[in-house]
C-alpha cells in the first residue's frame, strides 16, 4: 500500500511528464484502433456483401441477344448460372446539368447481382423502376414519384417503386458523383418500350467456383461467333470491384505501417523515460531496500508506472478514435462507396494490443534499468553515485578559445560531455520526433503533388468515350475544335518471372499533344513508334529500366491472350491511374489491330467548348463525356479522402515530439536538482538558470536535428514505398523547405517545453537538494 502511495506521489510530483507519456501512448492507440477498425470492417463487409448478393464473375455485351441464345450459352463448361438482361444509358436533363442513369432490366428469377432494397419494393410491372438511393436523395425523389428519362431516343415516364443499391455499383466513378451519375432497375416488361421489341444486350455470369475466368471468357467468345458480340469484362477488371479492392489494399497497408512507426517511437520514448526515472531514484531504491522491501516488490512498484501509463493512454486513444476517427471514416466511406448498412464501430478488444505493447516496452525498460540498481547493497544504493572521472575537453586544451567562452556556456559543454549517455538519450528522443515531423509533412506534400499532376499531364478539354462497336471512321466531329486525337485502351497483363499483374495499355498517336509525359526529373518525354512508355510505379516494382524488353499479354478474349515483347522506350512518372502507352504504328507492328474507342478534344475557346459538348451529348454513339473539371475533381477527391489521416498524423507527430522533448527535459531538471540548487546558492538569478537549461536543450536539439536529417530521408523513403503500389505512385516530395519547416517546429516545441518547465526550476528546494544523504 505504501508503494502504491509512493507511485501516486511520483506521478503527482511529475504530472507534466505523466501527461506527456499518456499522450504519447494515446497517439499510438488512436491510430492503431482507428485504422485497424476501418480496414478490417471494410474488408469483411465487402466480402460478405459480394457473396450475399452474388456479384457476377463476367459481364458479356452484345448488340442484341435472344433468350434462346442465352440458353445455349448456359451449356458452356464453367458456367454455374447465367442471366440475360438489357442495359442502356439513359439521360435526364435538369436546369443546370445533365445526368446519366444506367438502366438495367431485372432478369427473371434474378440470382446474380441481386438488389439491396432500402425502401419500397422491386419493380414487377411495365414502366416501374427501382432507383439508386443516392441519386434519388440528390434529386429529392421518393417512392411513388415519377421520373422522366430518355433512352435510345425514347421518352420514358417511370414510377419509382423502390430505392436501393446494387453490388455491381459499389463505386460509380472516381468522385462518386451522385448528381450526374446514377443507376436504376426496370422490369423486363419495360424493354419493348425502349427498343420496340424484346431482346437482351448483356449476359451476367456466375462461374463455377475455382473455374478459370479467362478460359471461360475464351469459350464464350468462341460460342458467340455467330452473334453480334461486343466485349466482356471480368469482375476483377470492372471499375467498381477493382477500385474498392484497391482502397481496401491501401487501407490495410496504412493500418500496418502508420501504427508500426508510432509504436516504435512510443517504445523509444518510454524506454528512455523509465530508464532515466529509475536511475534518478537510485537513493530511494536504497532506502526501500534498507526498510526491508523485497527486490521483487521494488521492481513491480516501478513497473506499475508504465503499465498505468499504457492503460490510461490506450483508453484515451481508443475513446478519441471512437469519437473522432470512426465518425470520420463512416462519413468518408458513405461518400466514396455505396455500401448499404455498413457500420464502423470500435471493438472494446481493440484497446488490448496498445496496452500490451506499451506495457511491454515500459516493463522491459524497468527491468533493464532496475536490475543493476537492485544488485547493489542498500547502503551503496543510498549514496550518490561517485563523481565521474573527468578529463579536459578538447576545447579546454585550447586556452585561446576556452578562456573567451562565457562561464555559462562552459557549464553547458561540461554537463553535456560529463553525462554523455543522458545527452545521447535526450538527443535520440528529439531526433526520432524530428524524423516523424519531417516524414508527416513530406507525405502530405506528396499527396498534394499527386493532386496537382493532373493539370500538368492532361491538357484536353473533353474526353469522349464511344459505345462499344462504334468505329472511329464513322464518328462525326463538330466545328470549333483546335485539336483532337483518338485513343484506345486494352486490358493487359505484365509478366515478370512467375509474377503477373493487370494493367492498362493506351494507344494514341505519336503527335498527341493533349497528354504529356514526364520523367522523374520533370523533363518532357515523347512517344515513339519503336517502344512503350512504362509508368514508374510498375518500373520500380518489377525493376524495369529504359532499354529493357518486357512481356505483355493482351487480356481481351478476342485477342486470344496474345503474348508480345515490348521494348521499354521511357519511364514516366504517373501518380494516379498509371498506364502503359504506345503508338498505333507500334501496336500494328506487334500484330494487333488498333480500334480507337475514345476521343480527346481541345476547343478553340471556352465559348465554342459549350457548343462542342452539346454536339457530342446529342450523338447517340457517345457513351460518356468527361471534361478537365472532372479530372480536377477526381484528383481533389483523392486528396480529400486521404488528407484527414495525414493531417491527424501531423498533429500526432507534434504531440509525440512535444511529449518526447517535455519528458526528457523534465528528467534532466530532476536529475540536476543538486547542481541547480548550488547555482541558486551562488547567487544565480532564476532567469539566468532558466536560460542555462534552455540553451543546453537548444544545443541538444540542434545535435538531434543534425542526426535526424539523414535518417528522415531513409524513413520517408520507406513510408513512400510502403504506401505506393503498381497502381499508385507516391512522389518523393521531401524538399529543403519541408525539412526546414520541420526543424523549426522542433525548435519551437523545445522552446515551449522549456517555458512550461520553468516552474520546476522555481520550485527547487535549495536546502533539501543540498542536504547530504549521510
Amino acid at each position: 500500500m505504501k508503494l502504491l502511495i509512493k507511485l501516486v506521489r511520483d506521478i503527482k510530483q511529475s504530472i507534466g511528464q505523466f501527461i506527456a507519456l499518456v499522450l504519447v501512448v494515446a497517439v499510438g492507440a488512436f491510430f492503431y484502433s482507428g485504422l485497424v477498425t476501418y480496414s478490417s470492417t471494410l474488408s469483411s463487409y465487402t466480402k460478405d456483401y459480394y457473396k450475399e448478393h452474388n456479384l457476377s464473375d463476367l459481364n458479356v455485351s452484345y448488340a442484341q441477344i435472344s433468350q434462346e441464345d442465352v440458353s445455349e450459352l448456359s451449356k458452356i463448361e464453367g458456367i454455374h448460372k447465367i442471366e440475360g438482361r438489357y442495359t442502356v444509358d439513359a439521360t435526364q436533363t435538369f436546369d443546370d446539368t445533365k445526368a446519366t442513369v444506367t438502366l438495367h432490366s431485372i432478369p427473371a428469377n434474378n440470382e446474380i447481382n441481386t438488389l439491396s432494397l432500402i425502401e419500397g419494393g422491386i419493380p414487377s410491372h411495365k414502366n416501374e423502376v427501382l432507383l439508386d438511393s443516392h441519386y434519388a436523395e440528390e434529386h429529392r425523389y421518393g417512392v411513388g414519384d415519377r421520373i422522366q428519362l430518355t433512352a435510345n431516343g425514347q421518352e420514358l415516364t417511370l414510377t419509382i417503386t423502390g430505392l436501393g443499391e446494387n453490388v455491381e455499383h459499389v463505386k460509380k466513378n472516381d468522385t462518386q458523383d451522385h448528381k450526374t451519375s446514377g443507376f436504376a432497375y426496370i422490369d423486363e416488361e419495360t424493354i419493348p418500350e425502349i427498343i420496340g421489341g424484346f431482346a437482351y444486350n448483356e449476359v451476367i455470369i456466375d462461374a463455377e467456383e475455382g473455374y478459370d475466368i479467362d478460359k471461360l471468357g475464351q469459350a464464350i467468345e468462341a460460342q458467340s461467333k455467330q452473334l453480334p458480340y461486343l466485349e466482356q469484362v471480368s469482375k476483377e477488371r470492372s471499375f467498381s470491384y477493382s477500385k474498392i479492392n484497391e482502397t481496401i489494399a491501401n487501407n490495410n497497408l496504412m493500418s500496418k505501417v502508420i501504427p508500426f512507426v508510432l509504436f516504435v517511437i512510443e517504445a523509444i520514448i518510454l524506454f528512455l523515460t523509465m530508464s532515466r526515472m529509475i536511475d534518478s531514484q537510485r537513493n530511494q531504491v536504497g532506502i526501500m531496500k534498507a526498510l526491508g522491501v523485497k527486490d521483487r516488490s521494488i521492481m513491480l512498484h516501478y513497473m506499475g508506472y508504465p503499465v498505468l501509463v499504457a492503460v490510461v493512454g490506450s483508453i484515451i486513444g481508443c475513446v478519441i478514435a471512437a469519437s473522432v476517427f470512426i465518425p470520420f471514416v463512416t462519413t468518408s466511406s458513405s461518400r466514396s462507396n455505396s455500401l448499404p448498412d455498413i457500420h464502423f464501430s470500435l471493438s472494446y478488444l481493440s484497446v488490448i494490443p496498445p496496452i500490451l505493447l506499451s506495457s511491454a516496452f515500459g516493463l522491459l525498460a524497468c527491468y533493464l534499468s532496475g536490475r543493476n540498481v537492485l544488485k547493489e547493497r542498500a547502503a551503496q544504493a543510498m549514496r550518490p553515485k561517485p563523481p565521474k572521472k573527468t578529463k579536459k575537453l578538447v576545447i579546454e586544451r585550447m586556452p585561446g578559445i576556452w578562456s573567451r567562452i562565457p562561464y555559462s556556456y562552459k557549464l553547458i559543454l561540461r554537463n553535456i560531455f560529463l553525462n554523455k549517455q543522458k545527452a545521447l538519450a535526450s538527443a535520440i528522443g528529439v531526433a526520432v520526433s524530428t524524423v516523424l515531423l519531417i516524414t508527416a509533412f513530406g507525405t502530405q506534400s506528396s499527396l498534394l503533388k499527386v493532386a496537382g499532376q493532373v493539370e500538368e499531364v492532361y491538357s484536353y478539354d473533353l474526353r469522349v468515350d464511344y459505345a462499344p462497336g462504334t468505329s472511329s471512321d464513322k464518328a462525326q466531329l463538330p466545328p470549333g475544335l483546335m485539336n483532337s486525337h483518338w485513343i484506345s485502351e486494352f486490358p493487359v497483363e505484365i509478366l515478370a518471372g512467375d509474377e503477373q499483374e493487370n494493367a492498362t495499355l493506351i494507344v494514341t498517336e505519336k503527335e498527341n499533344n493533349l497528354i504529356h509525359f514526364f520523367d522523374e526529373n520533370a523533363n518532357r518525354l515523347s512517344l515513339e513508334n519503336d517502344g512503350v512508355v512504362v509508368p514508374q510505379s510498375y518500373a520500380d516494382h518489377y525493376s524495369i529500366a529504359k532499354g529493357d524488353t518486357i512481356q505483355i499479354r493482351f487480356s481481351a478474349p478476342e485477342l486470344n491472350d496474345k503474348l508480345v515483347q515490348m521494348k521499354v522506350l521511357e519511364i514516366s512518372t504517373q501518380y494516379s491511374n498509371p498506364s502503359f502507352y504506345i503508338t498505333p504504328a507500334y501496336l500494328e507492328s506487334l500484330g494487333v489491330a488498333d480500334s480507337p474507342t475514345s476521343l480527346l478534344v481541345e476547343a478553340n475557346s471556352s465559348e465554342e467548348l459549350v457548343q462542342v459538348r452539346q454536339f457530342f451529348e446529342q450523338d447517340q454513339n457517345v457513351d460518356t463525356i468527361a471534361d478537365k473539371n472532372d479530372l480536377k475533381e477526381s484528383a481533389e477527391y483523392i486528396l480529400k479522402q486521404n488528407s484527414f489521416v495525414f493531417i491527424m498524423f501531423i498533429v500526432c507527430a507534434v504531440i509525440l515530439s512535444f511529449g518526447a522533448i517535455h519528458t526528457i527535459s523534465s528528467i534532466n531538471i530532476y536529475e540536476r536538482n543538486r547542481e541547480l540548487a548550488t547555482l541558486k546558492v551562488l547567487g544565480y538569478a532564476k532567469p539566468k538558470i532558466n536560460r542555462l537549461i534552455f540553451l543546453e536543450n537548444i544545443v541538444l536539439t540542434a545535435f538531434a536535428v543534425l542526426v535526424a536529417l539523414p535518417i528522415s530521408g531513409y524513413v520517408y523513403t520507406f513510408i513512400v514505398k510502403a504506401l505506393s503500389s503498381t497502381h499508385q505512385q507516391i512522389p518523393d516530395q521531401l524538399t529543403i523547405t519541408i525539412m526546414l519547416a520541420s526543424v523549426l517546429l522542433a525548435f519551437l516545441l523545445t522552446v515551449l517545453s522549456n517555458l512550461m518547465l520553468r516552474g520546476k526550476v522555481t520550485r527547487i528546494d535549495m536546502i533539501e537538494s543540498l542536504k547530504s544523504v549521510e
